[in-house]
């Protein structure tokens, strides 16, 4: 472990050098210091009430058994669909010379990824800010009885990871390095955490070509949720989108080459950019897999 405060080593759960202790509550180890925690509570509010007023999660425990391959809820179908194929392309293209691999799954949400490693032989992790029963790490509780034992859960943020360096075979952002703060120091932090020849996977995060199209997704976004549901979503400065632009700039800074993987998602999902551009509307986002490799 790692003092997520001060990054000083911590052998069990309380950090000697700042105070700062890593609490278990219902099986989740809480990891985020004090002012983190003041100063995504904002966030972490509207982020809930936005999700419950959308329906997510279910109280049918075969709801997260079937994800991501069947949303049995029906309500967002399309994007399972999309889920499930990237998950696909991950574990049968990128994890399988790694049996029992270490995989941290960062943004893991009910755990659904977590649930599908494990049972794939993988030891997984999982790492979100969301602890709730319904939608976020505490939904854990319905594969309990389908595994050995859980996977490891902790609530953390991305830039402040309470793990050790050279741990992990692969850390995947999944579905969530859009909402981080920072992106470079989210994407150091993860590689900061596996192993040397190890790798770190961004997937499912909205790509557009040009980065006037994205700002234009994250104000139609901002203002459909302000008139939906009261809050415009803008409590931190969140990440939102990628570009190639920006990809580029964290290979520099971070001296990483960038491996692109484009899963097939369906003809619909490819024709959306024409179909956009016949009807006049903005480039609408597409989904790549970004693969950065420790070195050695």
């Amino acid at each position: 472990m790692r003092c997520p405060r001060c990054g000083a080593g911590i052998p069990a759960s309380d950090c000697a050098a700042c105070g700062f202790s890593i609490t278990v509550r219902r099986g989740i180890a809480r990891a985020l210091p004090p002012e983190t925690q003041l100063r995504l509570a904002g966030f972490i509010r509207d982020y809930e009430r936005v999700r419950k007023a959308e329906g997510r999660g279910s109280d049918c425990g075969d709801y997260y058994l079937e994800l991501p391959y069947r949303d049995v809820s029906g309500k967002d179908p399309a994007q399972w669909r999309i889920r499930a194929r990237s998950h696909d392309y991950v574990v049968r293209r990128l994890l399988p010379d790694r049996p029992k691999g270490r995989v941290l799954d960062l943004g893991a949400g009910n755990g659904w990824m977590s649930y599908r490693l494990s049972l794939a032989g993988h030891r997984p992790c999982a790492v979100d800010l969301l602890t709730n029963d319904s939608d976020g790490l505490g939904a854990a509780r319905h594969y309990r009885a389908r595994l050995p034992a859980l996977f490891p859960r902790f609530q953390a943020s991305f830039d402040r990871l309470p793990f050790a360096d050279d741990q992990f075979d692969a850390a995947v952002f999944n579905a969530s390095f859009h909402y981080s703060e920072d992106a470079e120091a989210s994407l150091r932090e993860a590689l900061r955490c596996v192993r040397p020849g190890g790798l770190v996977v961004i997937g499912d995060t909205p790509w557009y070509p040009r980065e006037e199209d994205g700002r234009r997704m994250l104000a139609e976004r901002q203002a459909a949720f302000l008139q939906r549901h009261g809050v415009a979503g803008d409590s931190i400065a969140m990440l939102g989108f990628l570009t190639d632009g920006w990809l580029q700039e964290m290979q520099r800074a971070l001296s990483i080459r960038w491996e692109v993987h484009r899963p097939w998602y369906g003809l619909a999902w490819a024709m959306r950019p024409l179909a956009a551009k016949l009807r006049g509307h903005r480039e609408p986002s597409r989904f790549r897999l970004y693969v950065a490799r420790k070195d050695a």
